[in-house]
């Protein structure tokens, strides 16, 4: 769809971005530029770090999935139409939220979507 090829560009970007925050997450993690300190520790305090980028990442994927969800929807020629109730979804959401599958009105009412 035409109208949406901006924010479709703009999705992609952010999956670009994403991939390359999760590949250095993904490092860190794995320890790939230097292995555990000897001193237990240091380990506590680096095992510690790993589950907050552990966290991260798992946020990463999750906007990840939502922004390819996205695309299918401006793919499909669906995007910008509420999943909950069909309604359109307004453009200044889309703007903050350009992955936003729900109208303010269905969010509010059902957050864990």
């Amino acid at each position: 769809m035409k109208e949406y090829d901006e924010v479709r560009d703009q999705l992609l970007n952010m999956l670009e971005e994403l991939d390359d925050r999760l590949g250095k997450i993904t490092n860190d993690v794995r320890h790939t530029d230097q292995p555990l300190a000897q001193d237990f520790s240091e380990q506590a305090t680096e095992t510690e770090n790993d589950e907050v980028l552990d966290a991260l990442g798992n946020a990463a994927r999750d906007e990840v999935e939502k922004i390819r969800q996205a695309i299918s929807r401006i793919d499909a020629g669906t995007y910008g139409i509420c999943l909950g109730c069909g309604e359109p979804i307004k453009k200044e959401r889309l703007a903050v939220l350009p992955y936003a599958k729900l109208c303010m009105h269905c969010a509010e009412h059902n957050p864990q979507s």
